[in-house]
Protein backbone atom coordinates (compact mmCIF):
# COMPACT_ATOMS: atom_id res chain seq x y z
CA UNK A 1 0.00 0.00 0.00
CA UNK A 2 1.47 3.62 -1.13
CA UNK A 3 2.35 5.76 1.83
CA UNK A 4 3.20 9.57 2.04
CA UNK A 5 0.74 12.31 1.24
CA UNK A 6 -1.60 12.15 -2.10
CA UNK A 7 -0.39 13.41 -5.41
CA UNK A 8 -2.17 15.38 -7.98
CA UNK A 9 -3.16 12.69 -9.71
CA UNK A 10 -4.47 10.61 -6.52
CA UNK A 11 -6.69 13.81 -5.96
CA UNK A 12 -7.95 14.03 -8.71
CA UNK A 13 -9.17 10.49 -9.11
CA UNK A 14 -10.50 11.16 -5.73
CA UNK A 15 -12.22 14.23 -7.19
CA UNK A 16 -13.86 11.78 -10.28
CA UNK A 17 -14.75 9.41 -8.19
CA UNK A 18 -16.92 11.56 -6.02
CA UNK A 19 -18.56 13.29 -9.26
CA UNK A 20 -19.71 9.64 -9.82
CA UNK A 21 -21.15 9.29 -6.68
CA UNK A 22 -18.30 6.47 -5.25
CA UNK A 23 -18.02 5.60 -1.16
CA UNK A 24 -14.99 6.61 0.10
CA UNK A 25 -14.25 3.25 0.56
CA UNK A 26 -14.60 1.96 -3.41
CA UNK A 27 -12.11 5.23 -3.85
CA UNK A 28 -9.35 3.99 -1.33
CA UNK A 29 -9.52 0.48 -2.72
CA UNK A 30 -8.86 2.12 -6.38
CA UNK A 31 -6.20 4.06 -5.20
CA UNK A 32 -4.76 1.56 -2.39
CA UNK A 33 -5.01 4.11 0.41
CA UNK A 34 -7.00 3.65 3.55
CA UNK A 35 -10.43 4.75 3.85
CA UNK A 36 -9.88 6.92 6.99
CA UNK A 37 -6.96 8.92 3.98
CA UNK A 38 -9.76 9.54 1.56
CA UNK A 39 -11.91 10.49 4.02
CA UNK A 40 -9.79 13.25 5.91
CA UNK A 41 -8.78 14.36 2.65
CA UNK A 42 -12.69 15.25 1.32
CA UNK A 43 -13.81 16.48 4.77
CA UNK A 44 -10.57 18.82 5.30
CA UNK A 45 -11.37 20.59 1.70
CA UNK A 46 -14.83 21.14 1.32
CA UNK A 47 -16.61 17.98 2.06
CA UNK A 48 -18.11 15.48 -1.05
CA UNK A 49 -19.79 18.34 -3.31
CA UNK A 50 -17.40 20.98 -2.81
CA UNK A 51 -14.39 19.03 -2.81
CA UNK A 52 -11.99 20.13 -5.60
CA UNK A 53 -8.73 18.40 -6.64
CA UNK A 54 -6.81 21.56 -7.80
CA UNK A 55 -8.13 23.62 -4.39
CA UNK A 56 -6.77 20.83 -1.93
CA UNK A 57 -3.79 20.24 -3.58
CA UNK A 58 -2.78 24.03 -2.85
CA UNK A 59 -4.36 23.89 0.56
CA UNK A 60 -1.88 21.37 1.27
CA UNK A 61 0.57 22.80 0.35
CA UNK A 62 -0.36 26.09 2.13
CA UNK A 63 -0.71 23.99 5.43
CA UNK A 64 2.58 22.56 5.07
CA UNK A 65 4.14 25.66 4.38
CA UNK A 66 2.87 26.91 7.30
CA UNK A 67 4.03 24.09 9.45
CA UNK A 68 7.42 24.76 9.01
CA UNK A 69 7.31 28.82 9.13
CA UNK A 70 5.50 28.17 12.70
CA UNK A 71 5.80 24.77 13.93
CA UNK A 72 4.50 23.60 16.70
CA UNK A 73 5.55 24.29 19.75
CA UNK A 74 5.86 21.64 22.00
CA UNK A 75 5.38 23.66 25.31
CA UNK A 76 2.68 24.88 23.87
CA UNK A 77 0.58 21.73 24.34
CA UNK A 78 2.05 19.75 26.98
CA UNK A 79 1.61 16.13 27.04
CA UNK A 80 1.33 14.65 30.21
CA UNK A 81 1.22 10.84 31.48
CA UNK A 82 3.90 10.47 29.41
CA UNK A 83 1.79 10.70 26.32
CA UNK A 84 3.07 10.54 22.68
CA UNK A 85 3.00 13.99 21.11
CA UNK A 86 2.35 12.50 17.34
CA UNK A 87 0.18 10.09 18.57
CA UNK A 88 -2.01 12.43 19.87
CA UNK A 89 -2.46 14.86 16.97
CA UNK A 90 -2.88 11.73 15.06
CA UNK A 91 -5.86 10.59 16.97
CA UNK A 92 -7.57 13.98 17.62
CA UNK A 93 -7.31 14.39 13.23
CA UNK A 94 -9.30 10.74 13.33
CA UNK A 95 -12.09 12.12 16.13
CA UNK A 96 -12.58 15.46 14.10
CA UNK A 97 -12.78 13.15 10.61
CA UNK A 98 -15.43 11.39 13.21
CA UNK A 99 -17.47 14.29 14.09
CA UNK A 100 -17.21 15.83 10.70
CA UNK A 101 -18.78 12.62 9.47
CA UNK A 102 -21.50 12.81 11.67
CA UNK A 103 -22.41 16.31 10.43
CA UNK A 104 -20.76 18.72 12.43
CA UNK A 105 -19.04 21.77 10.61
CA UNK A 106 -15.20 21.22 10.52
CA UNK A 107 -14.63 24.00 12.62
CA UNK A 108 -16.61 23.20 15.18
CA UNK A 109 -15.42 19.63 14.91
CA UNK A 110 -11.97 20.53 15.82
CA UNK A 111 -12.99 22.39 18.55
CA UNK A 112 -14.81 19.63 19.88
CA UNK A 113 -12.46 17.55 19.40
CA UNK A 114 -9.80 20.14 21.46
CA UNK A 115 -11.79 20.50 24.08
CA UNK A 116 -12.47 16.32 24.34
CA UNK A 117 -9.09 15.20 24.54
CA UNK A 118 -7.86 17.44 27.22
CA UNK A 119 -7.67 16.42 30.39
CA UNK A 120 -9.31 19.03 32.19
CA UNK A 121 -12.44 19.36 29.70
CA UNK A 122 -11.95 22.54 29.34
CA UNK A 123 -10.29 25.73 27.83
CA UNK A 124 -10.44 29.80 26.89
CA UNK A 125 -10.93 31.16 23.88
CA UNK A 126 -7.39 32.14 23.39
CA UNK A 127 -6.01 28.53 24.37
CA UNK A 128 -8.29 27.01 21.77
CA UNK A 129 -6.79 29.44 19.38
CA UNK A 130 -3.31 28.48 20.53
CA UNK A 131 -3.55 24.77 19.85
CA UNK A 132 -5.59 24.64 16.54
CA UNK A 133 -3.85 27.54 15.47
CA UNK A 134 -7.09 29.47 13.98
CA UNK A 135 -8.62 32.80 13.92
CA UNK A 136 -10.38 34.47 17.41
CA UNK A 137 -13.37 35.08 14.85
CA UNK A 138 -13.40 31.29 13.90
CA UNK A 139 -12.81 29.89 17.47
CA UNK A 140 -15.97 32.35 18.48
CA UNK A 141 -18.49 30.83 15.80
CA UNK A 142 -17.43 27.92 16.29
CA UNK A 143 -18.48 28.05 20.31
CA UNK A 144 -21.88 29.51 19.58
CA UNK A 145 -23.03 26.74 17.46
CA UNK A 146 -21.80 24.02 20.01
CA UNK A 147 -23.23 26.09 22.99
CA UNK A 148 -26.51 26.02 20.75
CA UNK A 149 -26.39 22.35 20.30
CA UNK A 150 -25.81 21.68 24.12
CA UNK A 151 -22.53 20.53 23.07
CA UNK A 152 -19.95 22.32 25.59
CA UNK A 153 -21.20 24.69 28.73
CA UNK A 154 -19.94 28.13 29.63
CA UNK A 155 -18.35 28.92 32.92
CA UNK A 156 -16.31 31.37 34.78
CA UNK A 157 -13.01 30.64 36.04
CA UNK A 158 -10.87 32.52 38.88
CA UNK A 159 -9.69 34.94 36.42
CA UNK A 160 -13.39 35.89 35.40
CA UNK A 161 -12.16 34.16 32.29
CA UNK A 162 -14.88 32.61 29.87
CA UNK A 163 -13.92 28.65 29.86
CA UNK A 164 -15.51 26.12 27.83
CA UNK A 165 -16.29 22.90 29.09
CA UNK A 166 -17.30 19.04 27.80
CA UNK A 167 -18.03 17.07 30.85
CA UNK A 168 -19.95 13.52 31.24
CA UNK A 169 -23.27 15.15 31.44
CA UNK A 170 -22.80 17.45 28.40
CA UNK A 171 -23.19 13.85 26.21
CA UNK A 172 -26.64 13.45 27.90
CA UNK A 173 -27.79 16.96 27.59
CA UNK A 174 -27.11 16.82 23.73
CA UNK A 175 -28.65 13.49 23.31
CA UNK A 176 -32.08 15.59 25.26
CA UNK A 177 -31.81 18.72 22.84
CA UNK A 178 -31.16 15.49 20.09
CA UNK A 179 -34.55 14.42 21.09
CA UNK A 180 -36.32 17.71 21.17
CA UNK A 181 -35.72 18.86 17.87
CA UNK A 182 -36.24 15.59 16.58
CA UNK A 183 -40.08 15.86 18.26
CA UNK A 184 -40.26 19.18 17.37
CA UNK A 185 -40.29 18.30 13.64
CA UNK A 186 -42.24 15.76 14.29
CA UNK A 187 -45.13 18.33 15.50
CA UNK A 188 -44.61 20.32 12.49
CA UNK A 189 -44.82 16.89 10.37
CA UNK A 190 -48.33 16.37 12.07
CA UNK A 191 -49.18 19.65 11.67
CA UNK A 192 -48.89 19.27 8.08
CA UNK A 193 -51.33 16.51 8.22
CA UNK A 194 -54.47 18.84 8.94
CA UNK A 195 -53.31 20.92 6.00
CA UNK A 196 -52.76 18.39 3.50
CA UNK A 197 -55.81 16.16 4.92
CA UNK A 198 -54.51 12.51 6.15
CA UNK A 199 -56.51 11.03 3.27
CA UNK A 200 -54.11 12.51 0.74
CA UNK A 201 -50.67 10.91 -0.25
CA UNK A 202 -48.90 13.97 0.65
CA UNK A 203 -51.36 13.88 4.27
CA UNK A 204 -50.31 10.37 4.85
CA UNK A 205 -46.91 10.33 4.02
CA UNK A 206 -46.35 13.69 6.48
CA UNK A 207 -48.08 10.99 9.06
CA UNK A 208 -45.69 8.75 8.94
CA UNK A 209 -42.64 10.67 9.10
CA UNK A 210 -44.70 11.77 12.19
CA UNK A 211 -45.50 8.70 13.94
CA UNK A 212 -42.02 7.71 12.94
CA UNK A 213 -39.86 10.67 14.53
CA UNK A 214 -42.01 10.61 17.70
CA UNK A 215 -40.35 7.14 18.05
CA UNK A 216 -37.08 8.12 17.13
CA UNK A 217 -37.56 10.85 19.55
CA UNK A 218 -39.43 8.96 22.70
CA UNK A 219 -36.25 6.16 22.22
CA UNK A 220 -33.15 8.81 22.08
CA UNK A 221 -35.02 10.41 25.19
CA UNK A 222 -35.57 6.78 27.24
CA UNK A 223 -32.25 5.47 26.26
CA UNK A 224 -30.08 8.77 27.12
CA UNK A 225 -32.23 8.36 30.77
CA UNK A 226 -31.45 4.85 31.12
CA UNK A 227 -27.51 5.00 30.12
CA UNK A 228 -26.76 8.36 32.14
CA UNK A 229 -24.89 6.27 34.84
CA UNK A 230 -22.82 5.04 32.78
CA UNK A 231 -21.67 8.66 32.30
CA UNK A 232 -21.49 8.56 36.46
CA UNK A 233 -19.96 5.63 37.43
CA UNK A 234 -20.32 4.44 41.75
CA UNK A 235 -17.51 3.36 43.38
CA UNK A 236 -17.89 -0.06 44.38
CA UNK A 237 -19.27 -0.72 47.84
CA UNK A 238 -17.11 -2.47 50.58
CA UNK A 239 -18.34 -5.76 52.09
CA UNK A 240 -19.08 -3.16 55.43
CA UNK A 241 -20.80 -1.03 53.26
CA UNK A 242 -18.47 1.69 52.54
CA UNK A 243 -18.02 2.49 49.45
CA UNK A 244 -14.38 2.32 47.57
CA UNK A 245 -12.61 -0.67 45.96
CA UNK A 246 -13.54 -4.14 46.54
CA UNK A 247 -10.52 -6.35 47.68
CA UNK A 248 -10.01 -9.44 45.73
CA UNK A 249 -8.87 -11.15 48.92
Amino acid sequence: MPGGRLTQQERQQIALGLADGLPYAEIARRLDRPTSTITREVMRNGGPSGYRADLAQRATGHRARRRQAAPRDPAAVPQEHGRDADAVRAYEEVFTTAMLQSGMPQMMARVMACLCLTDSGSLTASELVQRLQVSPASVSKAITFLDAQGFIRRERDERRRERYLVDNDIWYQSMIASARSTAQIAETARQGVGVLDAGTPAGARLENIARFLDFVSESIARSAEQAREILHPQPAAAPDGATGPVSDG
